[in-house]
């Protein structure tokens, strides 16, 4: 499973940071993530199955209610769990999700500038195109072609181009067939995403876009790893100058 490498790990960091906080609150929280980490690599909790409700969580580790929801809330913020209004929580199903917010709070402390992270995206999805050229399945090689010919068909209604744009970048992610890399690279998308949403209305030729992930398509649809590193790159590149451009009109 997606998790069973490496989320003891994963666990043991958050956990640590949590213990680094020095107070109670931290500790009971940070036993309640250990308890479900143990509950997952004894194999008695598995992608889909649902957690006990808080009340029993609390009751099992000994900590209140309050302690469980924060533990929650850390697992939630790993991929570890979901959690569904009226349903509960449960073991998430499928590839690991990340969320962008670190990711935006490491940039801000560090001070990574926008084009430090359009160079952390560059190398993370030409990559991902590479594999993708090696491994994608003929479905999956299907999904791209689709994604191409929506945005051609919405070259005049920038939103729903958008929307194939992304989903393109995600089908490519998804044919690397590395779900963890898939991951990241949707986390570091999502940093652009909101932004894009205002700009695309500014866009001044889509159709140079359709053209650089047709390019992309085509590669990886030969089969070509370096062609489609290098249309990735090439596309990752007019994004950012697209984009600037964007901003200043």
């Amino acid at each position: 499973m997606w998790y069973s490498m490496g989320l003891g790990k994963r666990l043991d960091m958050a956990a640590s940071a949590l213990r680094n906080d020095g107070s109670q609150d931290a500790a009971a929280a940070e036993q309640v993530m250990l308890h479900v980490s143990g509950l997952i690599e004894r194999g008695a909790l598995r992608p889909g199955d649902r957690l006990a409700s808080e009340r029993d969580l609390a009751s099992q580790v000994g900590v209140s209610r309050t302690s469980v929801r924060a533990g929650l809330r850390s697992l939630a913020a790993m991929g570890v769990v979901q959690t569904r209004r009226g349903a509960g929580t449960f073991i998430t199903a499928g590839p690991p999700t990340l969320v962008s917010e670190p990711l935006r709070l490491i940039a801000s402390l560090h001070g990574l500038d926008l084009g430090g992270l359009w160079e952390v995206r560059r190398v993370l999805e030409a990559g991902s195109a590479s594999l993708a050229a090696e491994r994608a399945s003929a479905e999956q090689i299907a999904t791209l072609s689709d994604e191409v010919t929506g945005m051609y068909s919405a070259l005049h209604q920038p939103q729903t181009f958008l929307d194939h744009d992304l989903r393109f970048h995600r089908a490519v992610a998804a044919a690397a067939n590395n779900p963890m890399l898939g991951a990241i690279i949707e986390a570091v998308a999502a940093l652009f995403f909101e932004q894009r949403r205002v700009t695309i209305e500014r866009a001044r030729n889509l159709r140079e876009s359709a053209d650089a992930h047709r390019k992309i398509y085509q590669a990886i649809r030969a089969r070509d790893g370096e062609s489609a590193r290098a249309a990735m790159e090439e596309h990752i590149r007019l994004a950012q100058l697209a984009l600037a451009t964007e901003e200043g009109t």
